[in-house]
């Protein structure tokens, strides 16, 4: 009888520890799936400024001077002998990117196996504007003057304002999207989570439009 109750104490016991040891490495899973969440901010704000895509664009801006004279203070038009035109070629490179630094954890949503991550807004960068001196094509006739440095430089901020405009054409925000989930996903499921099971979501009611409102 002793016996019986000494077998019974001692599989008791075993239960006991096996289920203190389940609680245990329970705890010890809960504790990491909270503890990834700061570990995966900080490997995604360590990417900042995450640039995804690049648009070199090349632009004819084409302008004819006007044949409006001024003096003593007046304006007034008056036709004058000979034509003066001018076709300026503009290159241009725009930068599309998501800042990563933005993202905290407010952003991530982990359900068990499951995570979901909602990204910031795409932004844009003109990075650089240069009049192609070369292939200017300059039409100056009759008693006409020649472009000035200053009408240049005016003719180049024309073309530019003309870029910017057509930003939300160029569809760089989706690309810059695409990328950034073809970048983030091998990145998280390096830290153990399976790629079916990574949601990347941006905001729905974006509009392409917001990309210029950034750059004028």
């Amino acid at each position: 009888m002793k016996r019986q109750i000494g077998f019974m104490m001692i599989c008791l016991l075993t239960l006991l520890a096996a289920s203190c040891n389940n609680s245990e490495k329970e705890s010890t899973a809960e504790a990491r799936s909270v503890d990834s969440i700061p570990l995966l901010v900080t490997q995604i704000q360590r990417c900042s400024r995450l640039y995804t895509t690049e648009y070199r664009i090349h632009k004819l801006v084409s302008c004819e001077s006007n044949r409006q004279l001024s003096g003593l203070g007046l304006s007034f038009s008056l036709d004058v002998f000979g034509d003066r035109k001018i076709i300026i070629p503009i290159d241009a490179t725009l930068k599309g990117y998501i800042d990563m630094s933005q993202v905290s954890t407010q952003n991530i949503d982990r359900q068990g196996d499951r995570i979901s991550i909602t990204l910031p807004d795409p932004e844009v960068m003109l990075t650089s504007t240069r009049i192609d001196h070369e292939n200017i094509k300059e039409f100056v006739t009759g008693f006409r003057d020649d472009f000035s440095d200053k009408e240049m430089s005016s003719f180049e901020k024309q073309g530019r304002k003309a870029i910017i405009a057509e930003i939300p054409d160029l569809g760089i925000e989706r690309t810059a999207r695409e990328n950034a989930v073809r970048i983030l996903v091998p990145m998280i499921a390096q830290m153990g989570f399976r790629e079916q099971n990574i949601i990347i979501n941006f905001r729905r009611d974006y509009n392409p439009h917001d990309l210029i409102r950034r750059l004028e």
